[in-house]
């Protein structure tokens, strides 16, 4: 798959070669739909958290005499029929996090490359570089290439100047390569890869 290669300036700057096992495959809906799932999984603080009757703070004392009163029999008034008293089967503090196999993860990181080259949604850089680290200079820059919303994938480091400009621009992400994930590439209208990234990114998933 041969794609035009850009600069940062809307200015092209040659063509290259995307290969097929990465983001030519067929894309797969199910896959995708379970690593996302996967991904918010572990992003989740698992803090959610109810008292039980234990921790529930007030006295031990029977509140009156098992029998011969003619009400129903009770033992504690920090029961889960009081107000205030304990929840039965709360949530408690937990991970959400579970496996996913590593070849679900890379097919589904595959599809969704796939996915955005298909749908004329992803760009290539020759890279992600910029002299000065000014938000409304890049924003600029953006418009130029009619980026509203775009992932930024750069090389195994960022151009540093680059991340902070972005980083105050609505709708903007920027990562590294090792960092690229399904989540973050569907999330976006666009996909924009460095070559450095598209190099690395093969090299990762063929």
């Amino acid at each position: 798959m041969k794609l035009n290669v850009t600069t940062i300036d809307a200015t092209a700057a040659g063509s290259i070669d995307l290969a097929d096992e990465v983001f030519g495959v067929t894309v797969r809906n199910d896959l995708l739909a379970r690593t996302v799932d996967w991904q918010l999984a572990k992003r989740r603080s698992g803090n959610h958290k109810t008292k039980g009757i234990s921790e529930i703070q007030g006295t031990t004392k029977k509140p009156y005499a098992q029998k011969g009163t003619g009400r129903a029999r009770q033992g504690s008034l920090r029961s889960p029929q009081f107000r205030g008293g304990a929840r039965i089967f709360g949530p408690v503090v937990r991970s959400h996090e579970y496996d996913l196999p590593k070849k679900v993860r890379v097919l589904a990181l595959k599809s969704a490359l796939s996915a955005k080259a298909a749908a004329g949604q992803l760009i290539v850089l020759d890279v992600a570089a910029v002299p000065t680290p000014k938000t409304k200079e890049l924003a600029l820059r953006l418009d130029k290439l009619k980026l509203a919303s775009a992932l930024f994938v750069g090389g195994a480091e960022l151009d540093k100047n680059f991340a902070l400009a972005a980083r105050n621009i609505p709708n903007i992400d920027v990562l590294p390569s090792a960092g690229a994930n399904v989540y973050d590439i569907m999330r976006r209208d666009m996909l924009v890869l460095t070559k450095d990234a598209v190099a690395q990114l093969e090299a990762r998933l063929k």
